[in-house]
């Protein structure tokens, strides 16, 4: 089959939907399908990349943010960082310029079997439909499969609240896909009561073939770590950092992000017990945190989104504390650091997360649409 993945990151990018991407294009083209990989212009040369997979790439040109923030004093970084909030939850700028490319590109670039396109951010959704709007279903493809990572306008995690005006386009593409896919059973809730019976749980995929764990051994101290984003007020790592501050116990924690103003503020009086690095290759990264003594989670306190990082923490095999920052439960966080994990959380079946077992599932969708 002919198919297109609309998303906005792949390969060599560090994130969830890019993970997403690269492992249903790999193990789609693996299994002879014709794939196509539609992504912003990233200024990355896929010469070497595509000696070993067979993947034809598209580009479109999505601006990046105008305001410019590191070359900034402090009150002008404050004002840019606020214009650039302003302007995303508005606006959706630049994720808003999708509306506009994506349909140019389609009408261009033939027909398809199927197209699968992967948000965050949604208004790639929000293209593709505009583009069946203004073309055509038929003209463009028999089955459209909007992928969703976290839901949009009824999403409960948000910091921000989405403008009323938004609603439109949520429908919009709500209506002209052919199903709607999420990786939870629970992300059910953040959908308009009238799309849910399009929905389907298709689980975050990846290739375990190139994984690597360690012969673990404990630590001299108790050596923990998280990796992925934070929320304020949500997943905050505040409450946990200062509890780390007074509590007494010698230990290392390390944290991969790319959000680390949240957390440098604690560097000072954690000293060396605390370890901030930005985002690692993944395969590198759960190597590396097979050796630490546990992993910590971050509760979202919502069904409708599961950190897509669990399936990582399971493939390490090392036990994961799981805290609600905004009630933290101080004791059973003792308790870890004092070697007791008895209340580790249970972690997903990771053979329910097999890429092959995933894209299955998308060409069973797929098929059953076209017949």
């Amino acid at each position: 089959m002919k198919i297109l993945i609309v998303s906005s990151c792949y390969y060599p990018s560090q994130s969830p939907r890019s993970f997403r991407t690269t492992e249903l294009a790999q193990e789609l083209s693996r299994q002879g399908h014709d794939v196509t990989v539609c992504i912003p212009k990233n200024g990355y040369d896929y010469t070497d990349y595509l000696k070993n997979h067979r993947i034809n790439f598209a580009y479109i040109n999505i601006p990046h943010s105008r305001v410019s923030i590191a070359k900034a004093g402090r009150l002008m970084a404050l004002w840019n960082r606020i214009k650039a909030r302003i302007e995303y939850t508005y606006l959706q700028y630049p994720d808003i310029y999708y509306l506009k490319e994506l349909p140019i590109y389609l009408v261009s670039a033939g027909h398809f079997d199927a197209i699968i396109s992967i948000a965050v951010p949604h208004p790639i959704h929000w293209g593709i439909a505009k583009a069946i709007r203004k073309f055509g279903k038929d003209s463009i493809c028999n089955v459209w499969i909007a992928d969703c990572g976290d839901p949009f306008m009824l999403c409960k995690t948000d910091s921000f609240r989405k403008p009323f005006y938004f609603k439109k386009f949520e429908k919009d593409f709500c209506r002209k896909a052919d199903y709607i896919t999420i990786p939870v059973k629970g992300g059910k809730d953040g959908y308009y009561p009238e799309f849910r019976p399009k929905i389907r749980v298709i689980p975050q995929g990846f290739d375990f073939s190139g994984i690597k764990t360690a012969a673990y051994a404990p630590n001299k101290v108790a050596t923990f770590a998280y990796a992925g984003g934070f929320i304020p007020e949500i997943r905050d790592p505040r409450p946990i950092l200062d509890f780390l501050c007074g509590c007494g116990h010698d230990f290392k924690f390390y944290v991969y992000t790319k959000q680390e103003s949240l957390v440098t503020p604690f560097k000072d009086r954690l000293g060396d017990r605390l370890i901030l690095s930005g985002y690692i290759d993944r395969v590198k990264l759960i190597y590396k945190m097979s050796t630490y003594d546990f992993l910590l989670n971050i509760e979202n306190g919502t069904a409708v989104q599961t950190p897509s990082k669990l399936i990582d923490y399971a493939l390490t095999k090392r036990p994961v504390l799981s805290l609600n920052s905004q009630n933290l439960d101080t004791g059973k966080f003792d308790r870890f650091l004092n070697g007791d994990y008895t209340q580790q959380l249970e972690l997903p079946d990771i053979r329910n997360y097999d890429i092959t077992n995933v894209v299955k599932s998308f060409i069973t969708l797929i098929q059953s649409n076209i017949q």
